[in-house]
Order: C-alpha cells, then structure tokens, then sequence
C-alpha cells in the first residue's frame, strides 16, 4: 500500500515550494499551484530555474490576499494579488502563448533587482483554459505542460544509491519539484505505470513521464547549480524511449477534482 507523504504547492512558478498537510485538487491541479509566474519583460516568455537557478532560494508564501516574496539580503515584499487588471501575452517553451494579469511595477522592480534580470510577475487570468497532452490530457495553469508532477520515495531511494555507488552524494526530493511524495510502493518508478489512482476524494489519470531538465541540478535551498547529478546517473539508466531526456517521476491530470491529504492511501484503480 502507498500513501501521501508529502504534498507540496509553487504559488510563482520557478520560485520556492510550500509544504501542506491537505489540499484542494481543481480541474487545473493543486489550488494556487503556479498561480503566478515570472516572465521576461521584453517578449513575456517564461522564467525558470533553467535560466536562473538563484529563483529557488526566493520564498514566496500566498497571504490573505496578496503574495510575500523574501530573500535574505534583500527586504520582503508583500503586494496585493491582483485577479484581473492589464494583461500581457506570456509563453511557454514557445509551444503554448497565453496571457497573464501583470501584478504590477512594484513586484516587477523587486523581483528584476534580486533576480538581476529584466522581469514582470504575472497571474493566470481568470478566464484561463489551457489544455494539457497525454494519455489523460486534462488542463493545466502555468505548469510546464500537466496539473500535477507525482514523484514516489521507492524512486527517489534507488536512484540515491546509484548516485552514492558512484561516489557522488545522494539528493534530497525537493530537486524534482514534485507536488504529491508516494511512500510504500516497494519497487522504483511504479509511478510509471499508473493509469488511474484515487488520493483522498481526488482521482488522478497518468499523462506522461515527466522529462527532466536542468532543474534537478539546483540546490533548492541556496539557489545554486550543483550538478552533474542526478542528471548524469540518471543517463544511465532512465533515458526515455519516446523523447530526449531522461525521466523520474510522471504527470497527471486531474479526473475528479477534491481534496487529499498527507496520510491518504493511494488507491491505483487501473494499471497501464
């Protein structure tokens, strides 16, 4: 039997992650999963790790309303969040090109001064209908391409004691990113094979192996690139057979929106 062991939420895509103890699963993912993104100023494509990996060590946390972004050095800033307002065109990877609410110049100077980058915060408008691909294609927010990334513990231990037979030293979790943690299934990468599974009232369909880049790469706590692990370990045995890149872990759609929580059973209704 697997159960939830962590969940996790990224109100601002790119930026740090938010532990929880339960969560609300709408059509798009993790409520407030992704709910803000940065993007360039000039053309509003997106900004990630890959280009800046100093994003993960900016804390942001979702208030009563607004968004606090902190990073020690610099002072903390706490704005509003606003729902709807001037939009800009945003994109992805040059594949999908939405739009986003831009938050405004007081978010955009903070962040482009501690990023060092030229940078707008934007939020996903409340019209926003984006679909996902894959087996089970559901919709997605400001996710890369999927409303939830399900990584399991079974994984993330052999791929440690690959890392560690070669010498290198183990990674904790948090380099993937993921928003569901399984713990209890005893071989690796069942999370390959799910095609459908109920967490809690939420029920969850497989849409891809999730593809790695850079990220996995970046100390999640100080922001800096520490690789080649696991990416180099993970070329030995985890190259994906349909696309470039090695995998670890798999996307989801959500089927049934609902709520789960740290504790709950995993409950893999039909396999692939």
């Amino acid at each position: 039997m697997a159960t939830v062991s962590a969940l996790t939420y990224y109100p601002v895509k790119g930026l740090s992650g938010v532990p929880l103890a339960q969560a609300e699963v709408l059509d798009m993912g993790l409520r407030d999963d992704r709910l803000l993104m940065v993007v360039e100023t000039r053309d509003g494509s997106f900004v990630s790790q890959r280009k800046l990996p100093a994003m993960a060590a900016v804390q942001a946390a979702l208030t009563a309303g607004g968004l606090r972004l902190a990073l020690p050095g610099h002072d903390d800033l706490e704005i509003e969040i606003a729902t709807d307002g001037p939009r800009r065109d945003v994109s992805l990877f040059n594949k999908w090109f939405g739009i986003g609410v831009d938050q405004g110049d007081t978010a955009a100077k903070w962040l482009s001064t501690t990023l060092d980058r030229d940078v707008r915060l934007v939020r996903i408008p409340p019209d926003h209908n984006r679909d996902g691909w894959g087996i089970h294609a559901g919709k997605v927010g400001f996710g890369d391409a999927h409303a939830v990334l399900l990584t399991s513990q079974s994984s993330l231990d052999d791929l440690n004691a690959r890392i560690e037979s070669a010498g290198a030293t183990p990674i904790p979790m948090n380099r993937f990113r993921p928003n569901i943690v399984a713990t209890g299934w005893p071989d690796p990468h069942t999370e390959d094979r799910l095609l459908r599974a109920r967490i809690g009232t939420t029920t969850l369909g497989f849409s891809t192996r999730a593809i790695r880049c850079a990220v996995p790469t970046v100390d999640q706590e100080t922001g800096l690139r520490k690789g080649p692990e696991p990416t180099r370990t993970l070329a030995t045995y985890r190259r994906d057979p349909d696309r470039p890149g090695v995998s670890f872990g798999a996307k989801l759609a959500v089927l049934v929106p609902g709520t789960l929580s740290v504790g709950d059973e995993i409950v893999v209704e039909e396999w692939q």
